[in-house]
């Protein structure tokens, strides 16, 4: 972030500008590894038991399906996050596409899955802990975790970076070990049918059951949507942001897709010992006892790096949402003086997480996809409306395809997974929506005042209405304001 000097006041607005924006740290290679760990390769095996009953045995065409989808939707938020490139994700970019009371909703269905996601990653290690360590309580893990992941996000966003590196290293040989395991003991069975995984167990038959699957694997995509809470963090945004998200998002894919089909070769089977934990009989399966000791250790530390990079997140989207007086300014919208980190933030996420000891794992799944959903879904519909409305930008074939029909393509997709999730899906995700309509009344005294709207700049700053900013905001240029 460039810093403004003004005659007579250096040291001031250098300060100001210094202590009210993030850290542009962050290239292409970094928000890849973001994006990754955000997901967690290892994240098939999250849900695996459960996507595996749900589609008799077809995860990896359920995730084929949900790649297809997710391609069509990462596209999207690629050209918005190069449109506004700024923290917040699809709460920016509704509430510049739609207004700012649209642009609430999305960041506030948004914050189901986000605030939910550390969750799931804290529940997970628990399971896998305990079952390793039986005599341990499954809440003593849940506790450290969410201690440690705390501690590094407050440090600051370099920190987590550093410990992508590792995290996705880790990751990365356990994925050589059960892929070179897999081969064998699938070759040693002398019998191999490839078209299984696609074909299924014959224990349930249809298309439905596919679209339910896909629509709770959505959540395994959800790092393509986390890069874009990073542009203020990131060097270049507009271009290193947009590459960062597609890149993600297709590799991603084609890890998940791979690890379910070899994983569905090694145990073609439903019938697990603990639906929860189903990733330990395919481990046994496929490399005994070794593999299984080393599968709890690697995923436990994607499980950690998936909470460090999600709670990151979510702490910059409550800043912006904070930052933007939707939310408690004094709590959420300031930096830490000492570590330019969102720490009340940072801490609230903590909070919310120790949820994770009492919670449902497939309740939790089922939420964090419904949440994403809607906000895909609008994302998807903003870039018709930014560009193809707004812009006017129609001429000619590549233009109509780019602005209308791709985003709309991206949108159908998105509604249908979305219509495939669960009814007690939709009961909770309905109170959730209920209750962010009472905060946006609350916020706008009864709907009698407008949403506050945060003031973007094209130079990549932003208004936050601060009186030290004062300097800054003498000096942006004539004009420098991005109109909704």
């Amino acid at each position: 972030m460039s810093q403004t000097t003004v005659a007579g006041t250096p040291g001031h607005a250098a300060s100001a500008a210094e202590g009210t924006h993030l850290r542009r740290v962050l290239g292409v290679p970094s928000l890849v590894l973001f994006g990754l760990v955000y997901m967690v390769p290892l994240t098939v095996f999250t849900t695996y038991g459960i996507v595996t009953e749900l589609t008799g045995g077809r995860v990896p065409l359920a995730y084929a399906i949900t790649l297809v989808a997710m391609f069509f939707t990462a596209r999207s938020y690629a050209r918005m996050a190069a449109a506004y490139p700024y923290a917040g994700s699809a709460y920016v970019y509704a509430q510049r596409s739609f207004g700012p009371g649209v642009g609430f909703l999305a960041g506030w269905s948004l914050m189901l899955d986000y605030l939910f996601l550390p969750m799931i990653n804290y529940l997970v290690i628990g399971i896998y802990l305990n079952a390793a360590f039986p005599a341990v309580p499954q809440w003593v893990f849940i506790l450290v975790a969410i201690a440690l992941v705390t501690v590094l996000n407050v440090v600051g966003i370099l920190s987590v970076a550093r410990a992508n590196f590792v995290i996705i290293a880790v990751q990365a040989l356990f994925i050589v070990a059960f892929v070179a395991l897999s081969l064998v003991s699938i070759g040693g069975t002398g019998q191999v049918d490839l078209l299984a995984p696609f074909a299924g167990d014959g224990s349930v038959e249809g298309t439905g059951v596919l679209f339910a699957g896909a629509a709770v694997l959505c959540l395994s995509f959800l790092g393509f949507d986390a890069v874009s809470t990073l542009a203020e963090e990131a060097k270049e945004p507009t271009r290193s942001v947009p590459r960062a998200i597609m890149i993600t998002t297709i590799a991603a894919g084609v890890i998940f897709i791979g690890l379910s089909f070899l994983s569905q070769l090694a145990f073609p089977s439903n019938a697990f010992t603990d639906v929860d934990s189903a990733a330990l009989d395919v481990m046994g399966a496929a490399g005994g006892q070794f593999l299984a000791i080393f599968f709890t250790a690697a995923y436990i530390a994607g499980a950690t790096g998936s909470a460090l990079t999600s709670q990151a997140s979510v702490a910059r989207i409550l800043y912006a949402m904070g930052r933007d007086r939707v939310l408690p300014r004094a709590m959420f919208g300031r930096l830490s003086e000492r570590f330019r980190t969102p720490v009340v933030a940072i801490l609230v996420v903590s909070a919310v997480s120790l949820f994770a000891i009492v919670i449902d794992l497939g309740l939790l799944v089922e939420m964090i996809s419904f949440g994403a959903l809607i906000a895909f879904s609008v994302v998807n519909l903003s870039v018709l409306k930014h560009y193809f409305v707004d812009r006017r930008e129609r001429n000619g074939a590549a233009a109509v395809v780019n602005n209308l029909v791709l985003p709309l393509i991206g949108f159908g997709l998105t509604v249908w997974l979305w219509t495939s999730l669960s009814p007690r899906t939709f009961v909770v995700g309905l109170i959730w929506l209920a209750l962010g309509l009472v905060l946006l009344g609350i916020v706008t005294r009864g709907f009698r005042r407008p949403v506050p709207m945060l003031d973007l700049r094209e130079d990549g700053s932003v208004d936050d209405g601060d009186d030290h900013d004062s300097a800054t905001a003498a000096a942006a240029p004539s004009g420098g304001r991005v109109q909704g």
